[in-house]
């Protein structure tokens, strides 16, 4: 998962930075409203955490344009300010889940997860397309009730896929969902050819349907309606 952290408590935001990394995630980090909303304006997250109390603006102000240009983005506020007011107004503006500081991360974890499973995956713990199954808290794939082994990227890339069956991806978005920040250093992303290529190649070799497309000079189509 593509995960954005607002938060100006710089150690506050080095934990849950370091915590959800260790799960597996992609996590971009913002210390002010500008940031933030910069960030929002230019890349799609999968879950935006987000404290309502911010340098140079509001929290709020966030929701309502994450909401505007990113419908599908899931938001969980953390915040000290645990008021009533607050949190109705930010469940009002479209914030999906609300977690009062102090919190534990491995709550923090959990929502983040049933979140992604409401808004990708219609609450499900485990995802079921035809022959595929997979497991996304343990990372397993199998395919016709065989396992296959595949890489950490190879991984989340049939997650990012499956998320956005019979869709068009494009190539630059899918690097900025897999890479986040990094994606910038690139010069340009044919090397995401290879990743998919080999992950097309594992799931042929285990007799998968061949759902990955290519779509010339735009990028990739995961097409389950064959």
């Amino acid at each position: 998962m593509k995960i954005l952290v607002v938060e100006d408590e710089i150690e506050m935001q080095k934990s849950i930075t370091q915590y959800l990394e260790l799960e597996k995630n992609i996590v971009e980090v913002a210390n002010d409203f500008n940031s933030a909303y910069e960030k929002i304006q230019v890349y799609e997250y999968d879950c935006v955490l987000l404290d309502i109390t911010l340098p140079n603006g509001s929290g709020l102000d966030l929701i309502k344009t994450i909401k505007k240009s990113r419908p599908k983005t899931g938001i969980i506020i953390i915040s000290a300010k645990n008021s009533f007011d607050d949190k109705i107004d930010g469940l009002n503006l479209g914030a999906d889940d609300y977690l009062p500081k102090p919190f534990h991360l491995p709550e923090l974890n959990a929502r983040i997860k049933a979140l992604i499973r409401r808004n990708n995956f219609d609450g499900v713990d485990v995802i079921v397309i035809n022959e595929i199954t997979l497991y996304p808290d343990e990372r397993k794939v199998l395919i016709n009730n065989n396992p296959i082994n595949l890489t950490s990227k190879e991984f989340d890339l049939l997650v990012y896929f499956i998320a956005n069956k019979n869709r068009v991806i494009q190539k630059n978005a899918l690097v900025e969902h897999l890479w986040g920040d990094s994606a910038d250093q690139f010069d340009n992303f044919d090397f995401i050819y290879n990743h998919v290529k080999n992950l097309r190649k594992k799931l042929l070799a285990a007799h998968c349907n061949d759902y990955i497309q290519s779509i010339y000079g735009i990028g990739y189509t995961f097409k389950t309606e064959l």
